[in-house]
């Protein structure tokens, strides 16, 4: 593991890691992290699980702090200055491995990934995971709408919804219905999980690896 800063365009310095896999690597991997006002960084388990099944799969994986989190510079952006620290991840990830890039995104995470990828073709699959969709049921500030139906329509890259059966901020079927929008979308429920996935971390981690490894065949490029 290295630990590295870099910068957004808007002149902020962010903190993270970079995950080698053994040998040569496939591509590149984005996490992005939950709510940074309720605790959300990059070092919760289930993100730990992530990185470790998306480098043993040859990935290069990128994981990072929001704005305003432990040692990056700045303050929470609502969500939307959240979208230049993840542009600014994957242009550093990308640094890494010449390969395609792939961005997971738990709970707030994945709202911000999901507008990213929406103008950033960098970006060759998602994973969006925990997609907070019931907003009245969350006691948070209110997010910025995702895409409309119709940028998702016409978004044709794959993307990963994955979620708890007992998530009642990401109900199966209001994310059935965001998957019917999405052209190239993959559902995947696990049974008696909630938000967090707790004791479920690896399961979850391995759907994750697994769906990015499918999506962006191919060996790893000799170096």
């Amino acid at each position: 593991m290295q630990r590295i800063t870099f910068e957004t365009e808007d002149g902020l310095e962010l903190e993270g890691e970079v995950h080698t896999p053994d040998g040569n690597a496939l591509g590149s991997a984005v996490i992005c992290h939950p709510h940074p006002q309720y605790g959300g960084s990059k070092d919760h388990p289930l993100l730990w699980a992530i990185r470790i099944e998306l480098a043993a799969r040859g990935f290069v994986v990128f994981s990072f702090n929001f704005r305003g989190v432990m040692g990056s510079e700045g303050t929470f952006g609502g969500g939307v200055d959240e979208v230049k620290d993840v542009r600014a991840a994957v242009g550093r990830a990308r640094q890494e491995s010449d390969g395609p890039t792939f961005v997971c995104g738990w709970s707030f995470g994945a709202h911000v990934a999901m507008r990213t990828a929406v103008d950033d073709e960098r970006i060759a699959a998602l994973a969006l995971v925990a997609l907070p969709l019931h907003e009245a049921s969350i006691d948070l500030p209110a997010l910025p709408s995702l895409p409309d139906p119709g940028h998702l329509e016409r978004f044709d890259r794959p993307v990963l919804l994955l979620a708890g059966d007992s998530d009642p901020y990401c109900p199966v079927p209001e994310l059935l219905v965001m998957a019917g929008r999405l052209p190239r979308s993959t559902v995947e429920i696990v049974s008696g999980a909630d938000h967090f996935f707790g004791k479920r971390e690896h399961e979850a981690a391995r759907i994750v690896a697994r769906f990015a490894r499918q999506v962006l065949p191919g060996d790893p490029a000799p170096q």
